[in-house]
């Protein structure tokens, strides 16, 4: 299972979908809004919670449809199914390789692009926790979505069209968790509610993922 992670983060690397891509997009999502609302201070801080979690949101999609992609096309996914390794642990293996590769430099990185909107010093420290919480169940929600469009021409719009609806709730708690807390206000009621979130997604979506790469590889 460790050489089956290694392999996966240097594919993901290598195929151009690793965290230089997504920290870049990252980036100029966030350096973008200022100049579209401009450069009334109060505006930025108000809004830049939203915007980093939809940029962060946004960054995350960019490889998703690479997750099953690069092996379906070389005949691993087949050699993968029918290896001793249970099909749900390589789903939750290629999960947390996208994390490792997109949701964990996003999170790092995000304190930093949270000064160019002016975030509330206090809401830094809440920015990395839900990020860290959070980004988690959009890369589980991803490799979801990716086992469902697998094979599929043109799947990427597709797979952007299912998995963003789903993705919603975690933006909008994770959100949440950065305005309270640099509002001073309690944010366990949101930031439960998203770390259940990711711990259903963890749970739930391996085995449901594994199912739908069983239907589309007969």
């Amino acid at each position: 299972m460790i050489a089956l992670l290694t392999r996966d983060l240097r594919l993901a690397v290598r195929a151009g979908g690793g965290f230089g891509l997504a920290l870049a997009f990252f980036l100029i999502v966030t350096a973008l809004v200022p100049f579209g609302v401009g450069p009334d201070t109060s505006i930025l801080t108000r809004i830049a919670p939203g915007i980093l979690w939809v940029g962060a949101l946004l960054a995350c999609l960019l490889s998703l449809d690479r997750i099953f992609a690069l092996d379906f096309e070389d005949g691993s996914l087949d050699l993968l199914a029918t290896a001793p390794i249970p099909l749900e642990a390589v789903v939750g293996i290629k999960a947390l390789a996208h994390w490792l590769t997109t949701g964990l430099p996003l999170t790092l990185a995000a304190p930093v692009l949270g000064v160019l909107l002016n975030l509330d010093p206090q809401g830094f420290v809440w920015l990395v926790v839900s990020l860290a919480i959070g980004t988690p169940a959009l890369s589980m929600i991803g490799t979801f979505g990716a086992a469902l469009t697998v094979g599929l021409k043109r799947g990427g719009l597709l797979l952007s069209l299912l998995v963003l609806p789903l993705y919603v709730p975690t933006l909008i708690f994770g959100a949440e968790v950065v305005r309270r807390g640099s509002d001073a206000l309690a944010t366990a009621t949101p930031l439960a509610l998203m770390a259940g979130i990711t711990a259903g997604s963890v749970a739930l979506l391996p085995f449901a993922a594994a199912a739908a790469l069983r239907v589309n590889l007969r």
